[in-house]
Order: C-alpha cells, then sequence, then structure tokens
C-alpha cells in the first residue's frame, strides 16, 4: 500500500524539514495528489507554483499549461525535459540521466543539474514497483523571476514505462535560492499523513 510505502519517509521529513534553508524559509506542499504520467510524447506538464496541468487530456502538451516546471513523459521509458531554466533536475552520480535522490539530499545552488532518462543503475537508479523515488528540480518562479528549489516523488509500475505510473507529491521552497532536503514536507503535515488525512494542503512550518 501507499501508506505503507510512504510511512518511513514522512518520519524522517518531519526532522529534515529543519535542516535546509533559511530561517524564515517555508516549504509549499502539495499533499498526496498521484497525478498520472501518461505514456506519451507529452507526458505530464505540471506548475507547482499552482499545480496546473495538462489533465485529464493526456495528450495536451505543455503549451496549455503556462510556466509548467516538471515535465516527465515518454511512451517507452521515463524521461524528464527541462524547463526554461536549462538543465532542470538533479543528477547525483553517474555521468547522465536524471537521479533518484535519498531523502535529506541537499538540493540547491550546489546540485548538479540534467535532463534525459532515469538512472536505471547505479547508486541512484529509480526503483520499480515503489514510490521510493524523489527527483529533486529547479525552476523559475514566473512572479519573480527567481529560481526556487523543489522535489516531487513518482510512483512506478513493473517497468519504467508502465501505467498507472504517477507524481505523488511536490514540494519547494517559497525563499528564492533556499535550498530544500529531498523529501522534506512541513511536520505538521508529515503527521497528518501518517494516518492518511488532511490529503490536500499547501502546509507551512
Amino acid at each position: 500500500m501507499l501508506s505503507n510505502r510512504l510511512m518511513k519517509h514522512f518520519g524522517a521529513a518531519a526532522a529534515a524539514a529543519t535542516v535546509v534553508g533559511a530561517a524564515n524559509a517555508a516549504i509549499v506542499w502539495s499533499g498526496v495528489v498521484n497525478l498520472d504520467i501518461p505514456a506519451s510524447t507529452n507526458g505530464l506538464y505540471l506548475n507547482v507554483l499552482n499545480g496546473a496541468n495538462n489533465l485529464p487530456a493526456p495528450g495536451g502538451a505543455g503549451s496549455t499549461v503556462p510556466g509548467w516546471d516538471i515535465n516527465p513523459w515518454s511512451s517507452v521509458g521515463l524521461n524528464f525535459f527541462n524547463n526554461s531554466s536549462g538543465n532542470t533536475y538533479v543528477r547525483a552520480s553517474g555521468t547522465s540521466g536524471v537521479s533518484n535522490l535519498a531523502p535529506g539530499f541537499t538540493i540547491g545552488a550546489g546540485s548538479t543539474y540534467a535532463s534525459g532518462a532515469a538512472q536505471a543503475s547505479g547508486a541512484n537508479a529509480f526503483v520499480l514497483n515503489s514510490a521510493n523515488n524523489i527527483v529533486g528540480f529547479k525552476f523559475i518562479n514566473e512572479g519573480t523571476g527567481a529560481i526556487h528549489y523543489g522535489w516531487f516523488r513518482i510512483s512506478l509500475g513493473a517497468t519504467f514505462a508502465s501505467v498507472p505510473r504517477s507524481v505523488v507529491e511536490y514540494a519547494y521552497e517559497d525563499v528564492a535560492g533556499a535550498g530544500i532536503a529531498a523529501g522534506a514536507i512541513p511536520a505538521p503535515g508529515a503527521l497528518a499523513l501518517l494516518g492518511l488525512a488532511g490529503l490536500a494542503g499547501r502546509r507551512r512550518r
């Protein structure tokens, strides 16, 4: 069950939320959203600031989502397309591709950013039949033009291209330039989700 797979994450995330970022920084968290990633050349386009996306029409293109920030896609695997900030997704190891980050990994200005395929082997490989897949990213706040950092969690099936697959949840630091720990959410939200209560919300510590 998803609740079992995420149980350890929520315990660690409450602690991690206070580790990275300035004292006045606040993590904006989506709650559990389970947004489908269509097996298509468009995939899922998502604006993390307002939640706008190209669902439920799986053929919807990114042009229909102003200011989109993340785009996992592909009908034959799992790829990640860059947003307007340039190389968008964190690569923690290896020479190519996008990494699956360990909870607590610092996502920020010092991270290495890339695009392309999900890493299938090595220390930061994605895990099949699991929601234990965290992707770090950066994006431009279309309201201010500033860079922000965040993460999102992906649930996968038996293969990278198998559906259903989804973005389970996502979060970002609301202070421009402030780093965030992979998997970090506001502490009150972590406690609520242990019982899968209060699934919607943008909660701040």
